[in-house]
């Protein structure tokens, strides 16, 4: 059997403040979306620019602490798994898909930094300092745990 991954790391800027609601059994569940922007030139050399938006899911503490630390602008990193779910609309007009990412790990990107958890330090060239977010709902761990990878590692 050949092996799969699902892993997605976005770094992006919330387009809205997270929204926190609870599941019958109790469990807490925040949404918020996030814009990650490509900058590119097209075939006459005029440079273009291309935001995309992602659907963030957050799990219990992890969620909560997204709702009460990020903000519409907050710059934030995720790592976790696509997913694809189908509803039927409020207005009877049929069923939805919606495509999200189930956030895995959370990193607050701010200048601010501290101001949650362990203080991961920098994060890339003028983002800031960094604060990790713990694994949420079937999270794994940190990036911390993984180690550099080589060609001769990769399977394919």
């Amino acid at each position: 059997m050949a092996a799969s991954v699902n892993k997605v790391i976005l770094i992006g800027n919330l387009g809205r403040d997270p929204e926190t609601r609870y599941t019958n059994s109790g469990s807490s569940v925040t949404n918020f979306s996030i814009a990650t922007k490509e900058s590119y030139a097209d075939k006459s050399g005029a440079r273009q620019d291309r935001t995309d938006w992602h659907n963030i899911i957050a799990w219990g503490k992890q969620g909560e602490l997204c709702a009460q630390y990020l903000k519409k602008g907050s710059p934030v990193y995720i790592e976790g798994r696509i997913a694809y779910r189908e509803y039927e609309a409020k207005d009877g007009s049929g069923k939805r898909k919606v495509t999200e990412i189930v956030a895995m790990r959370v990193q607050f990107l701010s200048s601010r930094g501290g101001s949650m958890g362990d203080d991961a330090g920098d994060f890339g060239a003028g983002r800031g300092r960094a604060s990790n977010v713990g694994a949420g709902a079937g999270g794994g761990g940190g990036q911390d745990d993984m180690a550099p990878l080589d060609d001769e590692d990769i399977p394919f």
